[in-house]
């Protein structure tokens, strides 16, 4: 049964990777060939065949689940269309600062006709600028509500290293995103009274009473105790996740599968202890069985509440599947319930193989389960199980390993020791005053729980000003090699060759970061919206041209695609950040690309950049490249003005080989250069100027740069209308081939003085929801 159950979930993660999605009624019908053949065939024949049998039907299930989910989409012309819609909230709001964002259950049936899809995202603008003062319109789960409302298909930015914003909506079934226009909305009902509208009001009305008695500016950690009690992560802010991240204790922040067994077994117990004390109950029904029933009831409410996590999940499926083995008076083996496990909730949700967590989450248990059953029943005197929970952490530990450094290129060292003490203190004293706490409403008890994250959190920042392993993202054969390594290093004392296991995890904890060679510059134009972000690489030096730009109060470009771009590749530290100019939508990641990253030299037009000005005749050679500044000169910097006038061209130049990134330059500016470098503008590629506007890219300019690959940084359907459509035909009439980040993805030059090559990150790493 397990290798048909891995099998089953092989063919779901190998549906995952698919460029397209392939014909899941082939696949169903011979997944169900090969195991009927299994079935009547010689003993390791009929097991293999069987095997592969459950991997086609596997990957025929989530073919099945993908088709049906990407079926509801709106059409290409229902995209920036004004559409009258009446649905119910769907999920916890998010206020940012602009506003509020929320899942939206579309109902009106009127809708299917122009193609809405049945859920989506919406965000509602109520303050456009970041000193604007606004009321906030309060919207609750459940409520029914007519808007009119703009959408578009759902779209992400596509980079390496990057986040999946395109798979998370599509695991979340939310089929388009947009936002309420200024008509005005009307709510129609105070509550839709469903089970799933229901839960969340719930948890919306525990987040508001936890906010109403720890108020955040007095209560710090406040935003973790709601995590804690209705699984609402984002109550969390991105300083606080940073100290989680450096210490390994992000698994605890949220509700774990060690919180639902702790409440399932805590209400197991109690309901036991009472049912034990009265005498008809008895004669009906053991307190044992009343007590498991009772544990799995908590268990299946808590993951509900917390919006059922992969963790939960897991975690009440093991619960569920020993529950009835004990009820049935069956004895069934650890391995297996965490194999039915897997198979229930790779069959609910297909595209959890995509989350880090599931990873995460089934690899831990995993190891400790394998780490018992190797050490046996060894839990006499205090010395032993203080050396069993020091086994559980190093399994847990080593488990874990090379899942983050293939998805978050990095692991804490002191992750042991500050789990050591999270552990417990979370999951036995926060979590059951945090949830005691949305049951009975009263303030000293949230006041304690407060006070005791005051402590852990004291602790926390200590660790976490330990250092931190960084390594390059290492391939996928790496990390099996490594997966084989743990096992290995897992097995117990005395077993021979478990030095083999250092030698097999080493390649992933020092796998080399990929250099271009001497004389060769690497360049990608990352997808960051509307906005630029480019990182320039030769063999010794990096250099990032622009952070990106911010997306509002909360984050920016910076720290969700730039820093994690160079975690990725390997890179902490950067030679030289050059912003190069004012507008936000090139200097606003700045703040967190220095925050993160150690960088050497700042070269910027912005006075608040500190640093060196950018200025006309600056230039550089790093091991073969040559970079030369040509704009802003001294006279523009004299004249004041505009801010794109003032932006930093920057060419880079290898052998004949030339590319040239112009930021935000416009007419007059590029009139300039040609005055300054009269002949001397010839590039092979170009960034196009101010993403394609019809202020910039005149035709002298473009005539006199004569690039035969083009790149224009611009957000999906942005507000601007970039690039626009006159300017598009005039780089198509000159030959040239034409980029676009928003379509693209990231965009990647791989320059040398003998050769120009140039690819996409959409095209090269393909996935069957990209555009749909």
């Amino acid at each position: 049964m397990r290798l048909n159950i891995l099998a089953f979930a092989a063919g779901v993660l190998c549906l995952q990777m698919q460029a397209q999605l392939p014909d899941w009624r082939g696949g169903a019908l011979a997944g169900l060939g090969l195991a009927l053949a299994g079935r009547y065939l010689p003993s390791w024949l009929g097991r293999g065949l069987l095997a592969a049998g459950c991997l086609a039907l596997g990957l025929a299930w989530a073919g099945w689940r993908a088709d049906v989910r990407l079926a509801d989409e709106l059409p290409l012309a229902g995209e920036g269309e004004d559409v009258a819609v009446v649905g119910v909230v769907a999920s916890l709001p998010q206020d940012f600062s602009h506003g509020t964002r929320f899942e939206f259950d579309v109902n009106l049936p009127s809708t299917a006709a122009v193609g809405v899809p049945r859920r989506i995202m919406l965000s509602w603008y109520q303050g456009r600028r970041d000193d604007e003062q606004f009321v906030r319109q309060p919207v609750r789960p459940g409520e029914r509500w007519q808007f009119t409302v703009r959408l578009k298909r759902p779209h992400g930015n596509a980079n390496p290293g990057g986040f999946d914003y395109e798979a998370w909506l599509l695991e979340r079934g939310i089929r388009a995103t947009g936002y309420i226009r200024p008509a005005p909305a009307r709510r129609l009902d105070a509550m839709v009274w469903q089970p799933a509208y229901v839960v969340d009001r719930l948890r919306h009305a525990v987040r508001d009473a936890f906010a109403g008695q720890l108020p955040a500016a007095e209560y710090p950690w406040a935003g973790v105790l709601v995590a804690l009690a209705v699984g609402d992560q984002k109550a969390i802010n991105g300083e606080l996740w940073a100290t989680f991240n450096r210490t390994g204790t992000t698994h605890l922040m949220s509700i774990s599968g060690m919180h639902v067994t702790m409440v399932a077994a805590l209400f197991g117990w109690l309901v036991s202890l009472v049912w034990r004390r009265v005498p008809w109950l008895m004669r009906r029904l053991p307190a044992q069985k009343a007590g498991l029933l009772a544990g799995c009831a908590a268990a299946f409410g808590y993951a509900w509440l917390a919006g059922f996590g992969v963790p939960a999940q897991r975690t009440l499926a093991m619960l569920l599947v020993a529950a009835a083995a004990m009820l049935s008076g069956r004895l069934v083996a650890p391995s297996r319930i965490l194999a039915l496990a897997l198979l229930v909730v790779l069959v609910v949700d297909p595209w959890a193989v995509l989350a880090a967590g599931f990873w995460l989450s089934f690899a831990a248990v995993g190891a400790l389960l394998y780490v018992g059953a190797a050490r046996g029943d060894e839990t006499s005197g205090w010395a032993e199980r203080l050396r069993g929970w020091g086994v559980v952490q190093w399994a847990a530990t080593l488990a874990s390993l090379p899942i983050l450094l293939l998805v978050f290129q990095q692991f804490s060292l002191v992750s042991p020791l500050a789990n050591a003490l999270a552990i417990p203190v979370i999951s036995f004293v926060v979590t059951p005053l945090a949830l005691l706490g949305a049951v009975v409403p009263w303030w000293p008890i949230l006041a304690l729980a407060h006070v005791v994250l005051d402590w852990l959190m004291v602790f926390l920042a200590w660790c976490a000003a330990w250092p931190v392993w960084q390594a390059p993202a290492p391939p996928l054969w790496v990390v099996g090699v490594a997966g084989l390594g743990v096992a290995i290093g897992l097995l117990p004392r005395g077993v021979p060759g478990r030095w083999l296991a250092a030698v097999l995890i080493l390649p992933a904890l020092a796998w080399p970061v990929d250099q271009p060679a001497e004389g060769e510059a690497r360049v990608t134009v990352l997808d960051v919206g509307q906005g630029l972000a480019a990182v320039v690489r030769t063999r010794e030096h990096t250099l990032i041209y622009d952070p990106g730009p911010l997306y509002s109060a909360e984050s920016d470009a910076g720290q969700r695609v730039v820093v994690p771009y160079l975690r990725y590749l390997g890179i902490s530290r950067v030679d030289r950040l050059m912003v190069t100019h004012r507008d936000s939508d090139h200097s606003g990641g700045m703040a967190s690309v220095l925050a993160a990253l150690a960088v050497d030299e700042v070269s910027s037009s912005l006075d608040q950049a500190g640093g060196t000005p950018c200025l006309a005749g600056q230039q550089w050679s790093w091991d073969g490249v040559l970079f030369e500044v040509l704009h802003p000169a001294a006279e523009n910097y004299a004249a004041g003005g505009k801010a794109n006038h003032l932006s930093c061209v920057l060419r880079v130049s290898t052998g004949g080989r030339r590319l040239l990134l112009t930021s935000d330059i416009e007419a007059a500016d590029e009139a300039a250069l040609l005055a300054r470098h009269p002949g001397d503008l010839a590039a092979d590629v170009l960034l196009v100027p101010h993403h394609g506007s019809k202020t910039s890219s005149t035709p002298p300019f473009l005539q006199a740069v004569g690039a035969a690959e083009v790149i224009v940084p611009a957000g999906y359907r942005n507000r601007f209308g970039h690039p626009r459509p006159e300017v598009v035909a005039r780089y198509a009439a000159t030959g040239a081939r034409l980029w676009r980040t928003d379509r693209d993805g990231a965009v990647r030059i791989d320059m040398s003085p003998a050769s120009l090559s140039l690819s996409a990150w959409r095209t090269e790493h393909r996935r069957y929801w990209y555009g749909r």
